[in-house]
């Protein structure tokens, strides 16, 4: 059986204020043409469609647009809600667009967790069950987990998952299975763009809490990668933060043999546009020939210059059109980042505070006549507040 393996879509999600649903659209006519060309048998989806809870009528929309097109194909749909989706609102009519092949799982209830997707080919039924994101907090109880962690839950999770497979196998021999699962697994590598989901308890969960499944397809990580023969991140389909600009974007392809041998391959993504973290002095980034492949990227720039330049921003983007994020750390800065700000500033009175503050944001001291304004700022404000500020 074929499966293509996506997550984290993020639907909605900007990047610095860019408008991303354009790229999402062609990665969604991607994935579709991608699911016809190979033939695959279920596209799975491992949480995070939306970016937030209550999505945008573009997002909403954009994936109503893309089950349409799978339907249409006849490709049954897999999909559970990850930390970022309202899991109710997700979950609103999946009895009915169940009739459609869109299968959505977003309810927490063991018995829920335990009821598979049926899929049948040549060699058999395989099994697909879908774990949404499960709050520690919120789904202990429901689940009988023996305490408050990530682990605890999922394991409570897959204990309902295999018993009802060792079930199903012991009813009608051989049943392959895979799990959709939304977590944070030890051995995965995160980037900036993941919201914490540790407020739930120690975030990662060990890869054998998958054990007894063929595949786990795991979604919240945005890096394609593997954990393990068996255990997969998808990662997400476009970049969401410059964490993440030295990523390739794609899909697994995965082949489910007839006793359950796996063989993944990557399926690459469309890139709406190439990120790229340039860094040096204003002057050199401007002028030099190293720099000349950023001209057409989406840029993070950090500027080392020891005096903050004017015009930073304008002047980049005369060179680099698409400088999103721009950033400062001057070289030869007094501040070497090692002390807290109350060390920083212990023993200064207010105006020497003050002072201190413009040198940090421009990089250079106050004239005197600012200082002499700034100062006598600072003292008519303690006046005002009867000798304290």
């Amino acid at each position: 059986m074929r499966f293509l393996h996506t997550s984290d879509w993020h639907l909605g999600r900007s990047l610095h204020r860019e408008n991303l649903l354009p790229a999402q659209r062609a990665f969604l006519r991607h994935l579709v043409q991608t699911a016809e060309a190979e033939q695959v048998d279920a596209v799975l989806v491992a949480g995070d469609v939306y970016d937030r809870a209550v999505p945008s009528l573009g997002a909403v929309e954009l994936f109503d647009e893309a089950l349409h097109a799978l339907a249409a194909l006849g490709v049954p749909v897999v999909l559970i809600s990850g930390n970022h989706d309202s899991a109710q609102r997700l979950g609103v009519g999946a009895g009915l667009v169940a009739r459609a092949g869109v299968h959505l799982r977003t309810a927490p209830e063991p018995e829920a967790l335990a009821a598979p997707v049926l899929l049948r080919d040549a060699h058999g039924e395989v099994a697909v069950y879908g774990l949404p994101y499960l709050e520690p907090a919120l789904v202990r109880r429901q689940l009988g987990a023996e305490e408050v962690s990530h682990t605890a839950v999922l394991t409570a999770a897959m204990d309902a998952v295999r018993a009802d497979l060792a079930a199903r196998r012991a009813e009608g021999g051989q049943v392959r299975s895979v799990v959709l699962a939304h977590a944070f697994v030890i051995g995965g590598e995160a980037c900036d763009s993941e919201r914490d989901i540790a407020v739930g308890g120690v975030p990662s969960v060990p890869a054998s809490v998958f054990e007894g499944v063929d595949y786990a397809a795991l979604g919240h990580l945005h890096g394609c990668q593997t954990i393990n023969e068996r255990v997969r991140y998808s990662g997400s389909p476009l970049a969401y933060s410059f964490s993440e600009a030295d990523q390739r974007k794609t899909m697994w392809l995965v082949e489910l043999g007839p006793s359950g041998e796996v063989d993944a391959r990557r399926i690459d993504c469309p890139v709406p546009r190439p990120l790229a973290r340039i860094r040096g002095e204003l002057e050199e980034l401007l002028t030099q020939d190293a720099h000349e492949a950023a001209e057409e990227c989406w840029v993070q720039a950090t500027l080392t210059d020891a005096a903050r330049p004017p015009q930073a921003m304008e002047r980049l983007r005369v060179r680099f059109p698409h400088t999103l994020q721009l950033s400062f750390e001057p070289q030869g800065r007094e501040d070497d980042g090692l002390h807290s700000y109350g060390a920083r500033v212990r023993g200064r009175d207010d105006g020497a505070v003050a002072l201190g503050f413009v040198r940090h944001v421009r990089g250079a001291a106050a004239t005197a006549a600012e200082s002499t304004l700034l100062v006598e700022a600072v003292e008519a404000a303690a006046r005002a507040a009867g000798g304290e500020i």
